[in-house]
Formats: structure tokens, sequence, C-alpha cells
């Protein structure tokens, strides 16, 4: 299948916590592809005197895992050790400490020596008191919700964006098949030196740019429900609009933020996601809680979905030709009511799989993704 497996790893790498009233929860998968090329870092409390500000990241690697897994080590340490991070002045620190980074990995042996030729994208946020500070280089994403409702993106640097191409072009590159020289989707990235070494060019002039795209928002407590970091492999099967609205709903029923994480990433899966994984998940203060309610609804429908796969097959099991995607295309001719938001009926796969397993045990070998 050539850069995928045959079938995904589906293993998760899980991560939770709390703190300066923040909570976080994380999920990560391999997935299709043949290596985990995703990192992340999670921090409450920094050092500094700022232990009423807290650090989120996901970094999407590609080419291999050494950039993404350095940048998740030491991205925040280089930010915070900028001139101008600690005279206050946030935004320009963040950018120095990217550019800084950038640089450095530039003397890995590996680099060096030319044996790794890796990149990786990045999306971090500083949440402090009053403020946000979102960084994004490439095309991971961060999304913040409020009052239900996406109201902040970051966005996706793509080489065929006006402004990307300007650049590409004015170094010698070009954009081919949506790609920097036919090769590179993104058109910023940490690490990819060999897009980084026309001479006269400096370092965020280059075909690909390690420069952040750096936004600041004012918090409100009381409308700001979740901020979500995640990779391209998120963002390509869901919209904005699907991941929080779906998120807004697992967080009416659980605030397990590791469950509804997990969620999110075997729901992307059943929609056809094959690219690795991974996504943070920050609730604030005015984050959905779980209801009676909702947990009743969601208990109905888990009932429903039950029946409804018995029926299907108590007619159709005689069947030569029945296999679970048979089933699973009855389903959607069904147009069961209430499905999860943003979700659907991939929200609900797991569930359906466990069911035909044990009702159709002769033909459990036909649960293929």
């Amino acid at each position: 299948m050539g850069a995928f497996l045959d079938t995904p790893k589906t293993e998760k790498v899980n991560e939770k916590g709390e703190g300066n009233g923040l909570k976080y929860g994380i999920a990560s998968m391999q997935g299709w592809r043949l290596e985990m090329e995703d990192a992340h870092r999670a921090k409450t409390g920094l050092d500094g005197g700022l232990s009423d500000w807290s650090y989120f990241a996901v970094f999407d690697g590609h080419a291999g895992q050494l950039v993404s897994a350095h940048s998740a080590e030491h991205l925040l340490e280089c930010i915070l050790q900028t001139e101008e991070f600690k005279a206050e002045d946030v935004k320009r620190g963040i950018h120095s400490g990217f550019l800084s980074l950038d640089d450095k990995m530039r003397s890995l042996p590996e680099m060096c020596d030319g044996t790794d030729k890796s990149g990786s994208t990045a999306v971090c946020v500083f949440i402090s008191p009053t403020k946000i500070y979102i960084a994004n280089c490439g095309d991971s994403r961060a999304v913040l919700c409020r009052s239900g409702n996406p109201i902040f993106t970051t966005r996706d640097h793509k080489p065929v964006l006006p402004a990307e191409k300007e650049r590409i072009v004015k170094a010698g590159g070009n954009v081919m098949i949506q790609r920097v020289n036919g090769l590179l989707a993104v058109s910023r990235a940490l690490g990819d030196y060999e897009y980084k070494n026309v001479e006269g060019r400096g370092p965020c002039e280059q075909l690909v740019s390690p420069e952040p795209e750096i936004f600041v928002r004012d918090r409100d407590d009381e409308h700001d429900e979740f901020l979500v970091l995640a990779c391209d492999g998120i963002w390509d099967v869901m919209t904005n609009e699907d991941l929080c609205d779906f998120i807004h709903s697992r967080l009416l029923i659980t605030d397990d933020l590791e469950s509804v994480a997990n969620q999110v990433i075997d729901t992307c899966l059943y929609k056809g996601s094959r690219d690795n994984m991974s996504i943070v998940l920050i609730t604030f203060p005015g984050a959905p809680k779980p209801n009676p309610e909702a947990k009743k609804k969601e208990a109905e429908l888990d009932l429903l979905i039950e029946k409804t796969i018995k029926d299907i097959i108590s007619r159709e099991e005689g069947k030569k030709d029945f296999k679970f995607m048979t089933l699973l295309q009855m389903l959607l001719d069904q147009s069961i009511p209430n499905l999860p938001p943003g979700g659907g009926l991939p929200a609900k796969q797991a569930l359906i799989e466990s069911v035909f397993k044990k009702e159709c045990p002769s033909r459990a070998e036909s649960v293929t993704l």
C-alpha cells in the first residue's frame, strides 16, 4: 500500500492534567502511516515567575521524527530564553524563539551529515490569566470555541497561498501540484533544511520558512469553552465547525478529556483519515459540563443503534454477501436521528463493530477499515 500500513495502528498515547484553572487531554495515534512522526508538549505553570501561565503544542513531522521530537522538547525553552520574552514582549519572543530553535537544529549531527532531512509543522499556545497567544507554522491548526462556535482559527500555510507562493518564487522555487517544487505540501516548517539554502536571503525568505504566524486573543472566562490544537490528520476529515460541535456534544456527556480526545481520533479514523493524528484539547472554566439529560439521550441513542443492528442482522445474516460494510451502508440508509453532531455515524462505529462481532461471530473477520 505504498506509504501506508495494511491495517492501521490504533493504540493511543494519552496524557491529561490540570492547572491554572485549565484542564487538558491529549491523544495521539499512528494510524495508517508507516511511522509515528507527531509529537506534543503540555505544561501548566511555567518557569521564570510564570507559574500562572501554561503552554501546549503539537508538532506534525514529515520525512522522519527527529525535528518534531526535538521541537517538542526544546521550543518552549527557546522561547522563554529570548530577551524579548523576558522583557514581556511575548509576540516577539515567540517569533525569535521559533527562529532560534530552527537555527540551532541545523547543528544537530544528523542534520550536519545529511542523514536526516525531516521537518515539522508546529502550533503552540501560551495561556496567561488574561491572554491567549497562539503561534502557527505550517498546516497544523488551532481553533478556539466560544459559546459553542469556532470564533478563531489559525491559517494553514500552504504553498498555493498568494503570499507564500510569492516568497517561494522569489527564492527561486516554484509551486507544482500544490507543493513546494512539487515535493513539500507545506510552505512553513521547522527543519526541512534542504529548502533553506538560498544565499542572500534571510531565514524567513527561503523556500520554506520557519516563521510563525502569531495571534493574540483576550480571554473570556464566561464564554470561552475550549481550545483545540491538532495536526492535519484531524482537519483532513473534520471542519472547524464539525470538530467544535462534536467536542461540545461529548463534553455534555463526560469530563474525561482523554476519552473525548480519543473519540475525536477514532471518529476521524472512521471518517477516512490516513495520517498520523494528534490532538490537544484544553478546556476553560466556561466549558460545557456533563448533564443527566445529555447522558440519557446518548444512552437512548446507543440502545437504538444496537436494536437497529440486531433487526438488520435477523433479516440479513443468512445471505452470503452480508458483511460488516453491508451493515454500515444499511445503517446509513436508516438515517438514525440524534447522532453526535459533527461526528455522525462514524462516531458510533466502535459500538457498531462490537455489536456486530457479538451477533455475527462467524463474520467478524469482515470488520475492516
